[in-house]
């Protein structure tokens, strides 16, 4: 039995300004999301989790990477990077070198 691979999607920051929360917060509300924001010192580990939830995670300041055991991926976000995982994949995360602050909110699923 074939096992389906869920896409987890990373989008660069393109602005032209530099990111700020204020900027990455306007991004959030306008997909109706309500954000939080959460923060990490330096090299801060968070142990490999999933959620029932798709998870929209910006980076404000800082690097986070973030491990994704199952496609045996590493990714480095920095400062206005965008990752969305959905729901249900395996992920965990370090803070970089100088820590980091986040952005995070959970995306609804839709009914059909």
């Amino acid at each position: 039995m074939a096992v389906k691979q869920i896409a987890v999607r990373v989008k660069r920051w393109q602005g032209g300004q530099h990111p700020t929360l204020s900027n990455i917060t306007r991004l959030v509300k306008q997909e109706g999301l309500r954000p939080y924001v959460w923060e990490n010192k330096a090299n801060h580990r968070h142990a490999v989790r999933t959620h029932g939830y798709h998870k929209i995670l910006y980076v404000i300041e800082g690097t986070l990477n973030v491990v994704l055991p199952d496609s045996n991926q590493q990714v480095r976000l920095r400062g206005g990077d965008r990752m969305d995982i959905p729901a249900g994949v395996r992920h965990g995360t370090m803070a970089g070198s100088s820590g980091v602050r986040c952005m995070e909110a959970a995306l609804k699923q839709r009914e059909n």
